[in-house]
C-alpha cells in the first residue's frame, strides 16, 4: 500500500477523457472569442492552468485535433497521510518492542523519615526489560520528609473521603544541591529519567519489642495496609531471633476506633484521631530459614501456636501511642513509640511509590500522534480530480468542465460549479475579451 501511495505521489494527471458528459460532476458553456486573439481556446486553458495552480491543484496539459484540456488533481496529502499513518505504526510497533527491553517497573513502600537509594535491592519488588540487569540504574535516592493528605470532616457531606494527597521528598543526585519535589497522584516527578509515581499510602506504627532481660530485639516503623476506606489496616510483624521462640504477631490499626454492635473493633474515620493498635501473637517456625522467599506482608499460621486471642485463652495485646503490654509467657514486652515529637501526630504514615523507566515513551508518543494526523488526512482530505476542455465552435468557445474524486465528496459537484462560475467571469473580465462579431 505505502509502494502504491508514493507512486500516486510522483504520478501527473490523468489524461482528459474523451467524453467528459459521463462523469458525475459536468458542466458546461460557451465563452465568447477574445477580439483580436486567434487563439481564444488556448486562452480559456491557459486562464483554467493558472486558476487550478492557484487553487493547490497540479496540473498537466494536453492537446488533440480541434481540442485543447487541462487535467488537474489535487488531495495528494491524502496519499502522504496513508504513507505517514503507516510509516507510523511500524515507528510505534518498533519503538515498544526495542523500549520494552530497557524499561524497568519497580515499587518501593517509603515510611516518613526513611530514604530509598535507587539500588536493585531496596526495591520491594522490580520487573526488569530483557536487557536490564539492575547494575546499571540510575544514581540517586529519594527520602520521604512528609505525607501530607486532608479528609473531609465528619458532618460533611462526603465524609471520611480523602481530599489531596502529597508526599514530599528529598531529592539527591550525585553533584547537584538537594532538592525539595511533592509527588502527587497522577502527577509523577522525574528523577535522571525515572518517573515516580504514587500507589498508595497507609499508616506505619513504630514498635519496639524487648525480651524478659530489657534487651531490644526489634525496632521498626512497620507498614500496615490499609483495608477499607476508613484505614483499618493490616500489618504483620516477625521476630526471628532474640526472644525464646520465633514470634510473628498480626496486628490491626485502627486510626480512629470504634465498636461494632458485634463488640468488634473498626476505623470509624481515616485519619488520627483515636489511634488504637491490636496485635495477635503467634509462635513456632515462621519459615524464615527454609530458604524459600516470603512476603513481610503476609503470616502463615497454619504451623503456629496462637497465644493471644480467639481460643488461646488470653485477650489480644492493645496498645495506644506511647503504651507497652506485656508479651505472653513472660517473653518480654512491647511498645508502641509515640512519633508526634518526629512527624507531628504519634504514628508515622508510609507512601507506595513506582519508579517507572520507559526509553520508548517520548518515540511512541511522536509516531502515534503522526499516525494519527495521517490518520485524519487519509480519511477527511479529498482526493479530486478536475478537467477543463475547450474547443473553438463558430459561435464562440465551448468549454467544459468535469469532475472525479476518489471515494465519498459530496462537495464535488459545488466545487465545479464554482471553479466553472470563476472561470467564466475572469474570461470574460479579460481586458481583450469581446463577443464575436
Amino acid at each position: 500500500m505505502t509502494a502504491i501511495g508514493a507512486s500516486a505521489l510522483r504520478a501527473q494527471p490523468p489524461r482528459t477523457p474523451a467524453r467528459l458528459a459521463r462523469l458525475p460532476a459536468y458542466q458546461e458553456t460557451t465563452l465568447p472569442v477574445v477580439g483580436g486573439n486567434t487563439d481564444a481556446m488556448g486562452l480559456a486553458v491557459d486562464l483554467a492552468e493558472r486558476q487550478m495552480r492557484r487553487a493547490g491543484y497540479r496540473v498537466h496539459r494536453y492537446e488533440g485535433a480541434g481540442w485543447a484540456s487541462v487535467s488537474a488533481e489535487r488531495g495528494y496529502v491524502r496519499e502522504t497521510g496513508n504513507l505517514v499513518f503507516h510509516v507510523a505504526l511500524v515507528g510505534v510497533l518498533t519503538s515498544v518492542a526495542v523500549g520494552t527491553g530497557f524499561a524497568y517497573t519497580g515499587q518501593r513502600v517509603v515510611v516518613e523519615g526513611t530514604t530509598f537509594v535507587n539500588a536493585l535491592s531496596d526495591y520491594s519488588s522490580f520487573n526488569p526489560g530483557r536487557f536490564v540487569d539492575g547494575t546499571v540504574l540510575a544514581p540517586y535516592s529519594l527520602t520521604l520528609d512528609d505525607f501530607q493528605v486532608s479528609y473531609r470532616l465528619p458532618g460533611a457531606p462526603g465524609a471520611g473521603q480523602a481530599g489531596d494527597f502529597s508526599a514530599d521528598v528529598t531529592v539527591r543526585t550525585p553533584g547537584d544541591d538537594d532538592r525539595a519535589e511533592s509527588v502527587l497522584v497522577n502527577y509523577p516527578i522525574t528523577v535522571d529519567g525515572d518517573r515516580v509515581y504514587l500507589l498508595g499510602n497507609g499508616y506505619a506504627p513504630t514498635l519496639s519489642i524487648r525480651n524478659s532481660d530489657g534487651e531490644l530485639v526489634y525496632s521498626e516503623s512497620q507498614p500496615f495496609l490499609p483495608q477499607d476506606s476508613a484505614m483499618t489496616s493490616l500489618g504483620i510483624i516477625k521476630i526471628p531471633d532474640g526472644l525464646p521462640e520465633q514470634v510473628g504477631l498480626v496486628g490491626f490499626f485502627y486510626p480512629t476506633q470504634g465498636v461494632l454492635p458485634s463488640g468488634a473493633f473498626t476505623s470509624i474515620y481515616p485519619d488520627v484521631a483515636n489511634p488504637v493498635l491490636t496485635l495477635n501473637v503467634f509462635s513456632g517456625d515462621l519459615g524464615i530459614d527454609d530458604g524459600i522467599p516470603r512476603s513481610v506482608y503476609t503470616l502463615d499460621v497454619g504451623g503456629l501456636t496462637q497465644l493471644t486471642g480467639a481460643d488461646s485463652g488470653l485477650d489480644s495485646l492493645e496498645l495506644t501511642p506511647g503504651g507497652t503490654a506485656d508479651l505472653p509467657n513472660g517473653w518480654g514486652t512491647i511498645t508502641w513509640e509515640d512519633d508526634t515529637e518526629q512527624v507531628g501526630e504519634p504514628v508515622k504514615r508510609f507512601a507506595s511509590l513506582q519508579i517507572q523507566r520507559d526509553p520508548s515513551g517520548v518515540w511512541v508518543l511522536v509516531f502515534s500522534i503522526l499516525a494519527l494526523l495521517g490518520l485524519f488526512a487519509g480519511l477527511f482530505v479529498p482526493r479530486r480530480r478536475l478537467w477543463v476542455k475547450a474547443r473553438l465552435m463558430p459561435d464562440g468557445v465551448h468549454v467544459e468542465y468535469a469532475g472525479l474524486a476518489r471515494g465519498e465528496d459530496p462537495a464535488l459537484s459545488r466545487a465545479v460549479s464554482d471553479f466553472a462560475s470563476r472561470h467564466s467571469t475572469a474570461y470574460t473580465d479579460l481586458p481583450n475579451a469581446a463577443p464575436r462579431p
